[in-house]
Order: structure tokens, then C-alpha cells, then sequence
């Protein structure tokens, strides 16, 4: 609780920093925060063309492109969070050895620069249903609990990473292959569906794939996500937190020393 407390005296450092983040990622950048957009953008032609035109996927009548951009919208985020925030606390050495503040605020920062670019790419994605005629239903209110859950995940994973990557600098370079390897494990090019009866609760357990499923089932076919997969997501994602904050904030007095 104390340490909460402390977290929320330094509330307007967050922000600060998180405004300082999406400067710094753009600046001096001709396209700026489109390559926001850019991103999953690209890997949806990339994905459409493979998947709906070489390798045929089951997309249960929805036109790939949206099917891919629905899960690409909060994968990237994803993703984002953890490739930068889980090194944040060594790419910015000098303010953890010689400022005294919450160093969970560095990783935060990133998740809510991360925040930002998920904006751009989720405001896409609204054009993208009005372009092919979706028009969700009231279960577009899911998206509050989905978020909610996604940055209960985000926030565990990477402040666990974080307070990893002092002690072993090999994390970073483990950080692109646990993505590339998280994202097939999630229903990004494929759905959910496609999963044998036998294995999904194991599946499940990956909160990620309960939580692009959920966001392809609101948004794209006007369905309530499956409420026992968000469950166990759920689960999953607050139990991370619950280890990460404490991990994080018992290792942070030696964060200084170490880095």
C-alpha cells in the first residue's frame, strides 16, 4: 500500500515522462507517429497475403483484412510495452543511479507511450469497419474489461522483465524471440477456433489469446467474448502483477548499484 501511495505522489512524473516518451520515439521522424499506424498496417497486407491468398484461413466470412487488424490493434500494443519497457530501467541509467523517484515509473511510462500508438492504430481500425460495412453492436463495452486486463498483463510482464534485464543482460535479447513466439501462441493470424477441444484451457491460459479473441468476437463478429477464457486470462494477468509489483519494488534498492 506504501508503495502505491509513493507511486501516486509521483503521478505527475508519469505523465511527464510518458509525453517524453512519444517525443523522444518520434522526433526527428518525417512520418512521426504514423509509423504507429504504419506498423500493423504493413504486417496486415503482409498477413492477407499469405493467409488469405496462399494459405487459405477460416475467417468465418469476415474479410482477412479486418480479421488480421482486430488482433493486430492490441498485439502491437503489447508487444510494445514489453520491447520497451522491460529495458527502460537500463536505457536510462544515469536517472536510476543519480535521481530518486519510483523506478516502476520508467516501465509504466512506456506502456502509456505504447498506449498512445495503440490509439492511432485502434482509430484505424474504426475506419477500417465502416469501410467494410461492420457496425458493432453494444458489446463493443467489453473493450473496457479487455484493456483493463491487457495492461494488468502488460504492466506484470514487464515489470518482472525489467528487474530481470539488471541482473541478466540477456533478457533483451530474449525479449524479440519470447514476442515472436508469444504471437503465434496467440490467435493473431488464425482463430481461436482452429484450437483442438483438448488443448484449449491450456491454451487459455496465454492471457493474450483470451483477449485478441475477445477483441476479433466484439468488434468484428458482434458476439460477447467467451466469458470462461477472459476468466482464466483474467486470472493469469492479475496474478503477474501481483508478482511482478511486489518483485520489482523488493530488487529496486538494488537497481543503482547494479546497473
Amino acid at each position: 500500500m506504501q508503495n502505491m501511495t509513493n507511486l501516486y505522489q509521483f503521478r505527475d512524473l508519469l505523465w511527464l515522462w510518458i509525453a517524453r516518451e512519444v517525443k523522444v520515439r518520434y522526433k526527428q521522424s518525417m512520418l512521426g507517429v504514423t509509423w504507429a499506424i504504419l506498423q500493423p498496417l504493413a504486417l496486415t497486407v503482409i498477413f492477407t497475403v499469405v493467409f488469405s491468398r496462399l494459405v487459405s484461413i477460416d475467417t468465418g466470412g469476415v474479410p482477412y483484412p479486418i480479421f488480421a487488424y482486430a488482433a493486430l490493434v492490441p498485439w502491437t500494443f503489447f508487444a510494445t510495452s514489453l520491447s520497451t519497457g522491460i529495458p527502460s530501467l537500463i536505457n536510462n541509467m544515469n536517472l536510476v543511479t543519480k535521481v530518486r523517484f519510483p523506478r516502476e515509473i520508467l516501465p509504466m511510462a512506456s506502456i502509456g507511450s505504447a498506449f498512445v500508438d495503440y490509439l492511432c492504430g485502434f482509430a484505424v481500425f474504426l475506419v477500417m469497419l465502416v469501410f467494410y460495412g461492420i457496425r458493432p453492436g453494444l458489446n463493443v463495452f467489453w473493450l473496457i474489461p479487455l484493456l483493463i486486463m491487457q495492461i494488468a498483463l502488460s504492466v506484470g510482464v514487464t515489470l518482472l522483465g525489467g528487474a530481470a534485464i539488471v541482473f541478466f543482460r540477456d533478457v533483451r535479447f530474449v525479449i524479440p524471440l519470447l514476442l515472436q513466439v508469444w504471437m503465434y501462441a496467440s490467435p493473431v493470424i488464425y482463430p481461436a477456433d482452429l484450437v483442438p477441444e483438448r488443448w484449449r484451457v491450456l491454451y487459455f491460459l496465454n492471457p493474450m489469446a483470451g483477449i485478441i479473441d475477445g477483441y476479433r468476437r466484439v468488434w468484428v463478429y458482434g458476439q460477447e467474448p467467451i466469458l470462461w477464457t477472459l476468466a482464466l486470462g483474467a486470472g493469469v494477468s492479475i496474478l503477474l502483477l501481483l508478482i511482478g509489483y511486489p518483485v520489482f519494488k523488493r530488487l529496486e534498492p538494488t537497481f543503482a548499484d547494479l546497473i
